[in-house]
């Protein structure tokens, strides 16, 4: 449902004026659209002439070649409510220029400053983008429970969880100002969020999935791996699942992550590239402060590493498994577990053998659970970490296992599930959490991988099924194609997005005016026309068929070597980030 708009943005020649989201409240933001400065002034100082428009509130600002631009939500959706607080998803955004022309800008310069507006609404129509006026949704529930009342004081922005606040650089400029920042600041996460009320046994409770997901070494598949100096892993999400029933709340939180030590695996034209590990950098130093971080925030560590322990992921497990024994720490335990090995044939029965081993620690773990009077009754110990090659698949089907193994217990402790009953028998219930958990994993996937999850008829059904396994095939020809030809511009979107990338204050060129190399567009259109003249040849046949024979043999041989070559140097025609240089992405 479409709910109603409460701001209003009014806009005038000179100046900006954004009135404050709590309703009735006097307070109005001005911004100066030559001098860029903000200040806070009343209704009373809003022209008559301005032209006001409903907005949902103020994604932030950004600097581009043309000057600084204010990014707007105009369009909210409601998601639900979760402990009385309303939740939305910010559906449509605006984009709008300080400037009110941009003639001062140079041909090349309006281009650039066009391929970088259009970077900002690429990540701004990444599906995904969620907020609350009044609750912070950047903290799990334990998180929240164990704050400080000087925390409780703070506004949204300064006591939010920083590594999930998408829209944190947009910000800068309103968090420099600490009064602004209280009344218009609005910290936005990037994930997905389901909430569900359900009934099992005739008890009616709210059950809810939030997945954040990071914005440090955050991007795309191919381009950002492993971690970064700072122990940041790529595509790490945390996803808490809530359960509220007649004032008790329960949560049960589970991370994924890529493995976190410095390797890369580039596209270049082939369908699976081969994964690198560094052979340069110290690992221990980067793996150390990851582990250090999450044992901080979470508690015990269980690693699930669930890549092939064959081929081209073997030395990647290898490695992981010996850092992890490295670090000698007793709060972490590591478990691999060769998903594609042990379901392969359709043996997806056989997920239960890794879900059996972790019982006991599952167990040792529990969850998070306050009691209707108030009193927490049960505190999560520690972690399930999972991962596979992306931290999207086949790290979802296991999480996606572990957590109705939570809510077994939790549903029971509350009384909603009768002694002897399960879940998995309980079919209205069953239909919602599967959905959610692949509609989950399909969210993850669009926003790093360019495509829907994969395997989500398992999660959607219990089985796997041929029609699963062909939608699995249409889904990976996309990956092909996005990861090899469009996923440097989306890449270069989310960097410029999240400030890994700032556009220069000075009129000096970017570098999106890098040009490609001569063989980027001479041997395809060289081995294009081979090809053709090939066909040709083949169709309209010579006097002889040796004659024939002889031209088909040197056009296909022609394609075939130009082929050959452009395989060989496969990351010259991929399309490959342009902002941030090679070497801090690996």
């Amino acid at each position: 449902i479409l709910m109603k708009l409460f701001k209003h943005l009014h806009t005038t020649p000179e100046k900006f004026f954004i009135e404050a989201c709590d309703e009735g409240a006097d307070a109005v933001l001005a911004i100066d659209r030559v001098s860029n400065e903000m200040t806070l002034t009343g209704k009373k100082d809003v022209p008559p002439s301005a032209v006001t428009r409903p907005i949902c509130g103020i994604m932030g600002t950004i600097r581009l070649v043309a000057g600084m631009y204010l990014i707007v939500i105009t369009r909210k959706r409601n998601v639900g409510s979760l402990l009385g607080h309303a939740v939305w998803k910010a559906v449509d955004f605006d984009v709008i220029s300080y400037k009110k022309t941009v003639l001062h800008l140079s041909e090349i310069q309006s281009q650039e400053n066009k391929t970088f507006l259009a970077m900002i609404n690429n990540v701004l129509t990444t599906d995904g983008f969620y907020f609350c006026t009044d609750y912070d949704l950047t903290h799990t529930l334990q998180r929240l429970a164990n704050t400080s009342p000087d925390f409780q004081e703070m506004s949204l922005l300064e006591r939010a969880d920083q590594r999930f606040v998408w829209n944190g650089n947009l910000l800068r400029e309103l968090a420099a100002q600490p009064e602004v920042t209280h009344k218009f600041a609005l910290p936005v996460i990037h994930g997905f969020i389901a909430m569900k009320p359900c009934r099992i046994n005739g008890k009616i409770f709210e059950w809810i999935l939030i997945s954040r997901r990071s914005c440090f070494r955050a991007g795309v598949r191919y381009y950002v791996r492993g971690i970064d100096s700072e122990g940041h892993a790529a595509n790490f999400v945390e996803t808490e699942q809530i359960v509220l029933y007649e004032g008790t709340k329960a949560s049960f939180v589970q991370t994924r992550g890529s493995m976190p030590f410095y390797w890369s695996q580039r596209p270049n034209l082939k369908y699976k590239p081969k994964p690198i590990i560094s052979k340069t950098t110290n690992h221990m130093d980067g793996f150390q402060r990851h582990f250090d971080s999450q044992l901080l925030i979470y508690g015990k560590q269980t690693i699930l590493n669930l890549v092939n322990q064959k081929g081209s992921e073997k030395p990647l497990e290898q490695a992981f498994a010996k850092m992890v024994t490295g670090m000698n720490n007793g709060m972490l335990n590591y478990i691999a577990f060769d998903f594609h090995k042990e379901c392969s044939h359709m043996r997806w029965d056989r997920l239960q053998v890794l879900v059996d081993a972790v019982a006991e620690t599952q167990d040792e773990y529990v969850y998070f659970m306050v009691n209707s009077e108030g009193k927490t009754v049960a505190q999560q110990k520690g972690v399930f970490r999972s991962n596979c090659m992306d931290c999207l698949d086949r790290t979802n089907v296991i999480q996606s296992l572990l957590a109705r193994r939570s809510l077994q217990t939790q549903l029971q402790r509350m009384g909603v599930l009768n002694v002897g009953q399960r879940i998995e028998e309980q079919a209205e219930f069953e239909k919602i959490y599967k959905n959610a958990w692949a509609d989950n994993a399909n969210a993850c996937a669009v926003q790093y991988a360019g495509t829907g999850a994969l395997k989500t008829d398992f999660t959607r059904t219990g089985k796997r099924t041929r029609w699963g396994l062909m939608m699995d095939g249409w889904n990976s020809m996309i990956r092909y194609y996005k990861n090899n030809f469009s996923d440097g511009f989306r890449q270069d979107s989310i960097d410029l997005f999240l400030g890994n990338f700032a556009v220069d204050e000075s009129d000096g060129p970017t570098p999106l005016r890098v040009q490609k190399d001569w063989k980027f567009l001479t041997l395809p259109i060289i081995m294009l026309v081979a090809f053709s003249m090939c066909i040709v040849c083949l169709l309209m046949a010579g006097d002889t068929w040796t004659e024939t024979l002889a031209y088909v043999m040197f056009w296909g041989a022609a394609s075939a070597i130009t082929a050959t070559i452009i395989l060989f140097n496969g990351q010259d025609f991929v399309d490959a980030p342009k902002l941030v240089h090679k070497e801090k992405m690996d």
